[in-house]
């Protein structure tokens, strides 16, 4: 047996007045529809999108019907003192969610942080009145409910805080669930919940179920109770406990939704709003639901927090579409009629102008919705949720026809028995209700079939969809600091979705992060850091800084997807040759990746000859191989090698040795040496020897300095850049001794294909090296620094191999008091002068002298700075 209801409509004091301060509601949603269209331009759209709605139209709505529904429902009467309160406090609190907004957009915490001050003190002022008002008042039967939106005013607050700290990017990831949490379920569930008791019932124009009071009231300390146990559960990443707070707040919401079962079991459904407020619950039970199956198979599988939060990134939009715009444009579509009033006719009117295409807007709506949350390809996305947006935007057209329609017939004072074009029908005999509903889902479903017909790869976007839905996580803690990623290369099994928990530890610089498939974060000052979701990983991928130049400076990463199979998802592919500045051609090598298994640096050091008392007859044999070797991390190349190393061996000795030199070619063509360090007729001892052949190099050093050798064959650029040069140091007399003596030799690589291929020919005639490094490996002395000590001096001869680009020699840090360059001191322990660089062509050599002054790491670089971004790059680790 069901028993009247008291109704809203029936009570409500002044409704010119509420009707008024809902005007910003539309604002706000006004807003949201701006950013739907302008999202392209906008920094976190969907972030925007989300808290214009959330944050500032659905809270603005509550601050507005809750109290409306409070006179109701307490048989009170709105005094002018309170209507100026209210007032104040919707300037309040519009004004602060307005602050937050900009705050975090702009991003400047302090505004976000007096926004939020300013929209929790609104809400707790609004919270206040209504307990004050229900301990005044004799409530009537359903008057308790009150009470649904006092408990959501106190919650507010703390979600509210949640989000200001949130802003300073130093909280916890997971805390943004529990932002949400409170937020959603708390503010605008708690709220719905309560409202929806008296407010469906009238909306359908029957009884309530006798029962519905006490099952209000039964629900009530079970929602709010759930929760806080969820956010609880989410604030310190304890999914048992999340998921029992999600589980106990179902339980509330199917408490309540009996009582709602019952009503709509006497009254179907048939207007627009009893459609969008009926199809706002299943949204919002089946998201809860969902969440609550998430966070138990995350528990179950071990997967950890990171698997949730990857699923609550997918449920928010649906919470906030299909739950919150729906309830509030339904409830608006009841309301706006009712409380600008004028007798039985206007109203009618008014409803019929809301009511217009009602069951195709709702179909259309909620199909393109269901489409958005089916595992489509991005084109069918976008164009479904350009469906929904149209069906939820019109009833701000409808809602301005509406009124005027309205206030036309209030003024009018007639009976109108119509409104636009043909009769009002009477309510539950409204015709082509079917027919709209099917026009409605035959129109998104048409829409869908035009993205297949006009790009059938959309078809292909299920797949790739689903495993990101489904997708184990992996989340990888990365710091950016000093043009460096750490770590720079990340190994995911394929199939994994990898979240990257970024944050900035340079002191003084902004960095980013980027991806070759299109996955970006945010630019970080320094301290800041942010979760950027890659995606899920089917094969390699690239990633880098794209603030100018840090790229080029080294600052890369490297994603390597394990067991991965050809194919993949577009922009993910197995290297990255056709992505826009990432094949090597480019430069696109990450030089701060470790270099591979087996990776041993060049030996730099050159030690001290043996005392001798007269010249030395020096002998050496030089067998010619062809070998894979890496000469950057992950980059290999088939290289002609003297001994096995480029650059060959260092040959070393004093004025008047003798050099007898045995070259063996292993070889699988012919090749040669050429000694600069000799003075020999080229016609024998160069010569050209075919593979299997050897022949013997003699030559007398007469000649102090550091000298190129090379393979001389023809082309001999090829054969040089193919790793066929060397050094031969020759002291000069009376040269001092020093703490470390070191000889790095610059040359250049013109990379073939990655995985072992050979110099490619083009490249050096266009002029375009890939890597130019010392000893051979581009930045080996970044990972295995050369070793000093603080006030000891240190020797560096420098050869520039060539074979097109010059160096210019700097040690970071430092200064020279000693340059010798092609058999002249240019500055020879000098007390009160130096220099700074060390400038030579290609085949050109010399060396510097200097004194570390202090402990720490001193770069060496060629000062041709793209250069130095090509590989030619290394540390002095001084102790």
């Amino acid at each position: 047996m069901s028993t009247p209801i008291t109704r809203p409509d029936e009570k409500a004091p002044s409704r010119g007045f509420w009707a008024l301060r809902d005007i910003p509601t539309l604002g706000w949603l006004l807003l949201v529809v701006v950013a739907v269209i302008a999202a392209p331009w906008l920094p976190a759209p969907r972030w925007l999108m989300i808290h214009l709605l959330l944050l500032g139209g659905i809270t603005h709505a509550i601050l507005v019907w809750s109290q409306y529904f409070s006179y109701a429902l307490l048989r009170s009467s709105v005094t002018v003192a309170e209507r100026r309160r209210q007032s104040l406090r919707l300037g309040l609190a519009n004004g602060g969610a307005a602050l937050v907004i900009a705050g975090v957009l702009a991003p400047v915490w302090a505004v976000t942080v007096v926004g939020a001050a300013a929209l929790v003190a609104g809400v707790l002022w609004h919270g206040a009145s209504l307990y004050a008002r229900s301990r005044r008042s004799m409530p009537g039967r359903f008057g308790r409910t009150i009470r649904y939106y006092i408990a959501a005013a106190a919650i507010l607050p703390i979600g509210a805080g949640l989000g200001a700290w949130l802003a300073t990017d130093h909280a916890a990831h997971n805390l943004v669930l529990a932002h949400a949490l409170l937020n959603v379920l708390g503010w605008i569930g708690l709220t719905v919940a309560g409202t929806l008791v008296t407010l469906w019932p009238t909306i359908l124009r029957t009884r309530a179920d006798e029962r519905a009071a006490i099952g209000a009231a039964r629900a009530l300390p079970v929602l709010a109770a759930a929760v806080l146990v969820a956010a609880a559960g989410a604030a310190a990443a304890v999914l048992p406990v999340l998921a029992v707070g999600l589980a106990g707040y179902v339980g509330g919401l199917a408490i309540v939704g009996v009582s709602l079962w019952r009503a709509a079991r006497q009254a179907p459904p048939h207007t627009f709003a009893a459609l969008s407020v009926a199809a706002a619950f299943v949204w919002w039970v089946g998201c809860v639901a969902w969440l609550v199956v998430g966070a138990v198979v995350a528990f179950l599988d071990g997967a950890g927090f990171a698997q949730l939060e990857a699923l609550v990134e997918r449920i928010v939009p649906f919470l906030a579409a299909g739950f919150a715009a729906q309830v509030l444009v339904g409830a608006l579509s009841y309301l706006i009629p009712v409380v600008v009033g004028g007798g039985p006719t206007p109203v009618r009117v008014g409803t019929a102008a809301f009511d217009r295409a009602g069951a195709l807007r709702i179909a259309t709506a909620n199909a393109a919705l269901v489409v958005c949350a089916l595992p489509v390809s991005e084109l069918m996305r976008a164009v479904a949720s350009v469906l929904y947006v149209a069906a939820m935007a019109s009833f701000l057209l409808l809602m301005l026809l509406g009124m005027r329609a309205q206030g036309r017939a209030k003024r009018s004072g007639a009976r109108l028995t119509s409104f636009g074009h043909g009769p009002i029908a009477p309510e539950g005999d409204k015709p082509h209700r079917a027919g709209q509903a099917v026009a409605g889902l035959l129109a998104v479903v048409l829409a869908m079939a035009v993205c297949v017909a006009a790009d059938p790869a959309s078809l292909g976007g299920t797949a790739p969809a689903a495993a990101a839905a489904n997708a184990p996580v992996k989340v990888v803690k990365v710091t950016a600091a000093g043009y460096r990623f750490s770590p720079s290369t990340i190994q995911v099994p394929a199939g994994t979705r990898l979240k990257i928990e970024l944050t900035n530890a340079d002191p003084s610089m902004v960095h980013d992060l980027v991806f070759a498939n299109g996955v970006s974060g945010s630019r970080l000052a320094p301290g800041a850091s942010e979760t950027i979701d890659v995606g899920v990983i089917t094969a390699d991928l690239q990633g880098w800084c794209s603030i100018v130049g840090h790229r080029q400076l080294g600052m890369t990463m490297r994603i390597t997807a394990t067991g991965a199979t050809a194919g993949g998802m577009p922009g993910m592919d197995h290297g990255t040759a056709g992505i826009p500045g990432m094949d090597h051609a480019a430069g696109g090598i990450d030089l701060s990746a470790a270099p591979g298994q087996g990776f041993r640096p060049y030996d730099a050091a050159l030690p001290p000859l043996a005392p001798a008392s007269g010249p030395v007859t020096r002998r050496v044999t030089m067998t010619v191989t062809d070998k894979k070797v890496e000469v950057a991390p992950g980059v290999t190349q088939t290289l002609w090698l003297y001994n096995g190393t480029a650059p060959g061996p260092v040959l070393h000795g004093r004025v008047g040795d003798t050099f007898v030199v045995t070259l063996v070619n292993k070889s699988d063509m012919g090749h040669s040496i050429d000694f600069h360090a000799g003075e020999v007729a080229p016609d024998a001892a160069m010569r050209t020897i075919p593979p299997g052949a050897s022949l013997t190099y003699t030559f007398t050093a007469k000649r102090s300095g550091i000298w190129m050798y090379h393979c001389s064959t023809m082309p001999m650029t090829a054969h040089i850049a193919s790793g066929m040069y060397g050094a031969v140091v020759i002291e000069p007399k009376d040269l001092p001794p020093v703490g470390e003596s070191y000889v790095l030799v610059q040359a250049e690589y013109y990379l073939g294909a990655r995985d072992g291929g050979s110099v490619d020919t083009a490249k050096i005639a266009a002029g375009t090296p890939d890597l130019v490094v010392f000893n051979g490996y581009a930045n080996q002395y970044d990972h295995a620094p050369l070793t000093a000590t603080a006030g000891q001096r240190v020797r560096i001869w420098v050869l520039d191999a060539g074979i097109d680009r010059s160096t210019s020699f700097h040690v970071v840090g430092g200064q020279f008091d000693t340059v010798w360059s092609e058999g002249r001191y240019l500055v020879d322990r000098a007390k009160d002068t130096g220099s700074q660089a060390l400038g030579l062509m290609p085949a050109q050599g010399g060396f510097v002298e200097l004194t570390f002054p202090e402990p720490g790491h001193y770069p060496f670089v060629s000062h041709f700075m793209v250069d130095a971004e090509r590989g030619a790059d290394g540390v002095f680790d001084v102790k």
